[in-house]
């Protein structure tokens, strides 16, 4: 037979719309049969049928425990038609008390731990249900919940559990369906029973009064909450975004600090947490860190963070929540699923939910418990009336030929029924006692008294809710556990600055605008004449230009030789070896043209740019700038003109001033030596060892893109300004120090006070020996000198060892450099490791 030439019926099927119900179909089987938990009961199918086949085994919470296979065995077997291990891998969360607020399963074995470790094979472990889990299907044999065909329609199956606790907020809810995800954080069992007894009361009770009751997720493995925003958003929302952090405490060990986590965030794998601390120190992206344990046990958790001994704790610790799991987000999703739809909820929504699901069982199982009583009842009248006349009672059944005919006499011979009758054929003799006689009275009694108040429950909404809450204060006393997971109001946002440690860095910028940063320890203070460490490896055709020290914490301010300011973090500069050469400066200042512009000075301040500082700038060809700091406060990328000068001439010293008090009322002072005014000096020096002091308060603040006014006036055509200072008063020691090393500490008060614009003293006597002045600074005791020379060599000497002297003398040899220079002079934080020995440089002709 020729099977392509018969006649057949052939159907013509559009295979986009076949495609697209088919994707439906199955997108729907996963969102409700899968993935997504009940808004009712908070459990999703797979949960609910472990529970059931547990309940159906008789495995509760006062019964001997049971292999885990054999409940996998009896959930996939009856009513979950699915893969053995996805079943137990749900039994065993259902378990894990990290996992679970309040686990539903009780289980006996290794069930996994923190550190992500998984659980023994279902032959080896043993469980049973918790108390808690008992809640859930309390009832659920008094007709409360609808029941439905298992998957071969043999069995049937709950469509939901009576659920006297609202599971879905108390252990909430984790999935991923097609198209739509719900991530429900669990919450405390009394706070949610307080805030659904307020509600049952105030009908119209807000957000804001439900969360006085309700604060918010109370996670299994604790930690701290910070910010209440996300929660709000949550909760008013259905959607909303929580930061949960570790919980920490500081503990002191041989002089050295030590983190302790106590807590963890909900669902941190605390192995994979170490791990990743261990790699973030090892790599020095985390620095301070000196050794990390797991000193954990049955007690709690206890991670040890040892610091090393400079290490800034609060720094270590910001940096630990910015880049590791110690710090993450929580964002939470209440969709569930109601009437066979998938919907996101608000928290009062869930609430009313709950509560109308409460209403509904109690309603059903009344009804049930109701029918029972009547039909007890009505078989305790019909014995009743046959006792008040057994004689004749017993006359009829004597003489009746059966059964039946025994039954019809008592139906028409007393108006019974056919229940009541045979209930008085089924009666024993032993009932025609007295006592026997008065149990059936006192249970009669005691039923109608009991259909009065079940009948009284479905005629009264305020009895039903009176029931609802009677229940729930009982489960509340049953399970009373405090809140562990703590909530603060407002986070503390930690920017990139609270990550570093506020330590003293040495910035170093070449010639050819190269910028790195080094700690400053590790430049050891050497005695005086010492021949330094190498700072930096330059190329050929490269030397160090600018050298200074500051704290990480810092704002560096970049003023360029076009009269620009730029302004960044000393923490955003890059941070490396000691004789790595940097990055170019205009990969690290947005705006920056390294064509035209040149770095002239950096002024190293703090973020505080207050109207009672002034920014002084000082230029090659001696004029002075004064203007108030808060001009320069903008944060413009291409950074703002900081002064404008004069054609050939260039910044070479910028400083930040507090302003005298009795500046504000200055209009016409004159200066002199013995004036009230002055206060704060000016001090600045030539290359050619001249200089001169002025006050403060003698050049007056102008505006931002002034040009300035002179300061000094030079001897010598080829003499220009390579430093100034502030000096706060005539006890006060500079430090001047030349091309060759050479340099002395004279005080202020050596120097006669001028006025703005005069020629100046001799700073320092130069001679061939010595070459020109490079630089001064001020001397203080608490801070150690450091010096650059041409070839990137560094070298750290205690002020203190330099000797004084008066003001037209050369000095001491300082630092001892042969075929180089000094090109460059700065202070930093003093170290107590070695003492200086006095070597002076014999005078020259």
């Amino acid at each position: 037979m020729d099977i392509f030439n018969k006649d057949l019926d052939v159907e013509e099927i559009d295979i986009e719309n076949s495609i697209k119900t088919s994707y439906l179909d199955y997108s729907m089987s996963v969102i409700i049969g899968r993935a997504l938990p009940d808004a009712r009961d908070g459990l999703k199918p797979v949960h609910r049928r472990i529970l059931y086949a547990m309940n159906d085994l008789g495995v509760g919470s006062r019964s001997a425990y049971k292999k885990s296979a054999r409940i996998v065995g009896d959930v996939i077997g009856k009513y979950h038609p699915h893969g053995d291990a996805a079943v137990y891998y749900a039994l065993v969360r259902m378990a894990q008390s990290f996992s679970m607020r309040y686990p539903s399963i009780d289980g006996q074995g290794n069930f996994g731990s923190i550190d992500g470790d998984g659980a023994a094979a279902m032959r080896y472990t043993e469980a049973r249900m918790t108390i808690l889990a008992e809640e859930l299907l309390r009832d659920i044999d008094k007709d409360t919940v609808d029941f439905v065909p298992n998957y071969d329609d043999s069995l049937s199956e709950p469509d939901v559990l009576p659920a006297r606790l609202p599971n879905l907020l108390l252990n909430g809810s984790s999935g991923i369906a097609v198209g739509m995800a719900t991530n429900i954080p669990p919450h405390s069992l009394n706070e949610l029973i307080d805030g659904l007894i307020y509600f049952l009361e105030n009908k119209e009770a807000s957000l804001e009064e439900l969360m006085e009751f309700i604060k918010g997720p109370d996670f299994p493995t604790a930690g701290i909450i910070y910010g209440k925003k996300g929660i709000i958003d949550a909760y008013r929302h259905g959607r909303g975004r929580v930061k949960v952090r570790a919980k920490t405490h500081i503990e002191t060990k041989s002089n050295k600090d030590i983190i302790v986590i106590d807590e963890l965030p909900y669902q941190t794998n605390k192995a994979r947490l170490i791990e990743q601390i261990a790699d973030l120190a090892k790599e020095k992206i985390i620095q301070g860190i000196a050794d990390i344990r797991d000193e954990s046990d049955r007690e709690g958790i206890r991670v040890v963070i040892e610091l090393k001994r400079d290490a800034d704790t609060n720094a270590t610790l910001n940096n630990l929540f910015k880049s590791t799991a110690m710090e993450n987000t929580f964002s939470i999703i209440m969709l569930a699923i109601h009437n066979k739809e998938p919907k996101i909820f608000s928290l009062i929504e869930l609430l009313k939910l709950f509560l109308n699901h409460r209403k509904t069982v109690i309603i059903r199982r009344t009804i049930f418990d109701l029918q029972k009583a009547r039909a007890r009842a009505h078989i305790l009248e019909g014995l009743k009336i046959a006792l008040d006349d057994i004689d004749k009672v017993i006359n009829l059944i004597k003489n009746s030929k059966d059964n039946a005919s025994a039954k019809e006499a008592l139906m028409s011979n007393f108006t019974l029924s056919e229940l009541q009758a045979n209930a008085i054929l089924e009666m024993r003799l032993a009932r025609l006692t007295g006592l026997e006689r008065e149990k059936i009275d006192n249970e009669l009694q005691e039923l109608i008294k009991e259909i009065a108040r079940l009948e009284g429950i479905l005629k009264s909404e305020e009895e039903l809710e009176k029931l609802i809450k009677e229940e729930l204060l009982e489960i509340k006393s049953k399970f009373n556990v405090p809140r562990i997971t703590e909530i603060v109001d407002e986070i503390e946002e930690s920017d990139d600055k609270s990550t570093v440690p506020n330590k003293s860095v040495v910035v170093t910028i070449t010639e050819k605008g190269y910028i790195k940063r080094v700690d400053s320890k590790i430049y050891e203070r050497q005695k005086r004449g010492g021949k330094g460490k190498l700072a930096l490896t330059t190329h050929d055709d490269d030397f160090i230009k600018h050298f200074f020290t500051a704290n990480t914490h810092d704002v560096l301010m970049f003023v360029t030789n076009k009269g620009q300011l730029y302004k960044k973090d000393v923490y955003k500069i890059d941070d490396k070896d000691r004789t790595a050469i940097g990055r170019h400066i205009s990969n690290i200042l947005d705006g920056f043209d390294k064509d035209k512009e040149k770095i002239m000075t950096v002024i190293p301040a703090n973020d505080d740019f207050s109207e009672d500082k002034s920014l002084c700038f000082f230029t090659k060809r001696g004029i002075i700038k004064r203007t108030n700091l808060s001009e320069y406060k903008s944060n413009r990328a291409n950074g703002v003109r900081a002064i404008n000068l004069d054609e050939g001439d260039e910044l070479v010293a910028a400083f930040v001033a507090q302003k005298d008090e009795f500046e504000a009322d200055m209009e016409n002072v004159e200066f002199d030596e013995n004036s009230k005014y002055n206060s704060k000096m000016i001090f600045i020096a030539t290359k050619k060892g001249m200089c001169i002091k002025f006050p403060l308060a003698s050049v007056r603040e102008i505006g931002r893109v002034s040009r300035g006014v002179t300061a000094i006036r030079f001897k010598e055509k080829d003499d220009e300004v390579v430093g100034a200072v502030l000096v706060e008063n005539d006890e006060q020691e500079i430090l001047s120090i030349s091309k060759k090393g050479i340099g002395k500490r004279t005080t202020a008060g050596e120097y006669r006070l001028q006025n703005r614009g005069g020629k100046g003293v001799i700073c320092m006597k130069l001679t061939d020996k010595t070459k020109d002045l490079v630089c001064v600074v001020t001397v203080d005791e608490n801070m150690d000198l450091m010096a650059a020379t041409s070839s990137g060599k560094t070298i750290r000497v205690d002020m203190q060892g330099i000797k004084k002297s008066s003001r037209n003398t050369i000095g001491v040899i300082v630092v001892n450099v042969e075929n180089e220079e000094v090109i460059s002079i700065d202070k930093c934080p003093k170290q107590d490791d070695s003492t200086d020995l006095d070597t002076e440089l014999e005078p020259s002709e």
